[in-house]
């Protein structure tokens, strides 16, 4: 994962930074840049969706053996936005839940730097 990232064309172009990659968690950071913002200073609901799901397929890789080619996808994901998000980095902690043999249903909470919770999202994810 920690070679994966950096080189998806999406995360590059989101600007998504891994923070920590473990079994059971993995942090990932959103930069604030202007051009991830809705309104005035506001981190637009898509950015966090997408960073949402992006966090969550990280987890749902960690803590398994890679293949040589990744394949999966996102079956599901259903989000909470719980406050706004104003011109300040973001940081989006995933866990995994529950690992079946193919799917794994994680848990996102997504967070200011000063630990203000901005959302929350349940994600399945479908590996292999």
């Amino acid at each position: 994962m920690r070679h994966f990232l950096p080189n998806s064309p999406f995360v590059g172009l989101l600007g998504v930074e891994v923070e920590c990659l473990e079994a059971e968690e993995v942090t990932l950071r959103l930069p604030w840049r202007p051009e991830l913002v809705t309104v005035d200073d506001m981190v637009h609901g898509g950015a966090l969706a997408a960073l949402a799901d992006i966090t969550a397929m990280t987890a749902a890789w960690c803590g398994t053996e890679l293949p040589e080619q990744l394949r999966g996808v996102t079956t599901s994901l259903a989000m909470e936005f719980l406050a706004p998000a104003n011109a300040q980095d973001l940081l989006a902690h995933g866990r995994p839940l529950r690992r079946g043999a193919t799917l794994t249903s994680c848990e996102v909470d997504i967070v200011t730097t000063s630990g203000t919770p901005v959302a929350k999202a349940l994600v399945n994810y479908k590996v292999g």
